[in-house]
């Protein structure tokens, strides 16, 4: 059974390419079509690391010639994803991200919030969601930000209470690391680098329908339509999930202790808050500037390997970097290769034939529900983003005037965040709040749907507002 599983994108792939061609596509088209489902079932199983999958289909469709008779076209298509300027700014924003790690920083206003806002149980909620907040700008890894800088950090509170997951889980400890994951889910959302797939998003977007979303395009529409929700979330959570334990004396001591040991703030955290707040400049006003916002995160990259906050071993030896720049590079040749190929246009024109007739406003909703919704199927955000969005603009394009497709391009890629609550392996840092084991299986189902259709039905209102 483990072997068929391993080879199921393989089996997939051939099966669907040796079926006969389907009306309005040629065969290279639809043998395309079929490595591409491969992969994508690759993405959601990962027989191989997701970076290797999509490697391996770029290649394949490469050796094939499928998307030019031309030797040097194939070349050329299959390496364009390595120049693509949005998957060098993920790149960047990694190392930022180990830059708030080695000098502390991220640490730090960690514990700073849960000292100023820790003597009761909901205060340490919103401290952890405010850490989160923080650091999403800057952190498009919502697995390290989350999982790997909050959580840690989180995770020594409940146990100065005597709540572990074997003991009394709802006294406190329940309670935190609900909020860890559906606050890092509103983050996601409220920044466009807050979450890696919503720079692969929005490049998509670029690259099926020509629209272009920049950071500010992003966040004078998300960061008002999430910072109600986000400020919602912790208490929702108390309320439907409650703590025992309400209040919590002990909490900002030992947050006191913890930054006395760490000493008072060094030369080199005050370096990379003035870098991030660089960057964020950067992103913010890159129009006015005339500099784009992947040679302003490259130029601030190069400023704390120069000044020593990041060593550049920690640049080449960063294999989470690498790996994530290899496999969102790869995606981002597939995605070009369904609309050079021919497959959205087929697809899109398929689809759109049967929603002919609706009204564009009731298009737009039904288009953001089932994109939501769908990513129950999906272990990963970047697989669903992948494998759905280029096929909803396909989708949408022939339906909508031309002045509503930004506006639904920008509301679907903003749910990518929103979507990661509803599954315990939604988005990257579930298993790991999950897998503390304070909240069981069904309880976190249970969580995720409410809170799920919750924030669904926020999205749902956004949209209606704006578009």
């Amino acid at each position: 059974m483990k072997t068929l599983l391993k080879f199921s994108p393989v089996i997939v792939a051939v099966l669907m390419a040796i079926l006969p061609t389907p009306e309005g596509l040629t065969p290279q088209a639809w043998y395309f079509l079929s490595i591409f489902v491969g992969v994508v079932v690759g993405l959601i199983i990962e027989p191989v690391p997701a970076a290797l999958v999509g490697l391996t289909g770029v290649a394949l469709v490469a050796v094939l010639g499928l998307i030019d008779p031309s030797p040097t076209v194939n070349r050329n298509w299959a390496l364009s994803g390595f120049s693509n300027g949005v998957i060098w700014l993920i790149f960047s924003a990694f190392m930022f991200a180990l830059g708030y790690q080695k000098t502390g920083l991220g640490k730090r206003i960690s514990l700073l919030l849960i000292r100023l806002l820790g003597k009761s149980t909901l205060g340490l909620g919103y401290a952890i969601a405010f850490s989160d907040a923080i650091l999403a700008p800057f952190m498009p890894s919502n697995t390290a930000r989350s999982a790997g800088t909050i959580y840690p950090i989180a995770s020594n509170i409940p146990p100065m209470f005597n709540s572990t997951p074997d003991n009394e889980p709802r006294k406190m400890g329940a309670y935190l690391h609900w909020v860890g994951i559906s606050a890092t889910c509103v983050t996601s959302s409220m920044f466009l680098t807050a979450l890696a797939p919503n720079l692969l998003a929005v490049d998509m977007i670029q690259k099926s329908v020509g629209i272009s979303i920049g950071w500010g395009d992003w966040a004078k529409i998300m960061i008002p339509a999430m910072l109600p929700l986000f400020i919602l979330t912790p208490w929702l959570g108390y309320l439907l999930f409650p703590p025992t334990l309400k209040h919590s004396p002990e909490a900002p001591a030992w947050a006191a202790e913890e930054l006395r040991k760490m000493g008072s703030v060094s030369t080199k955290e005050l370096m990379m808050l003035g870098y991030a707040i660089l960057a964020l400049i950067f992103w913010i006003f890159g129009k006015q500037l005339h500099v784009n916002s992947t040679v302003a995160a490259i130029f601030v990259l190069t400023l704390m390997v120069l000044t020593n906050i990041i060593t550049w071993e920690d640049v080449i030896t960063n294999k989470g970097a690498w790996n994530v720049l290899t496999w969102f590079a790869t995606l981002v040749a597939m995605a070009a290769g369904l609309k050079k190929t021919g497959v959205l246009d087929w697809v899109g024109n398929m689809i759109s034939t049967n929603l002919t007739g609706m009204a564009p406003g009731s298009v737009v909703v039904l288009l953001v529900i089932l994109f939501f919704v769908l990513h129950y199927f999906f272990a990963s955000t970047t697989a669903h983003t992948t494998a759905l969005l280029p096929l909803f603009m396909a989708t949408a394009a022939p339906l909508l005037p031309p002045e509503m497709l930004p506006k639904v391009a920008l509301m679907l890629a903003g749910s990518l965040g929103l979507m990661g609550i509803i599954t315990p392996y939604a988005t990257g840092p579930s298993p790991i709040w999950y897998g503390a084991g304070f909240i069981s299986q069904a309880r976190w189902w249970a969580l995720g749907g409410i809170f799920g259709l919750f924030y669904l039905l926020s999205m749902i209102g956004v949209t209606v507002f704006y578009v």
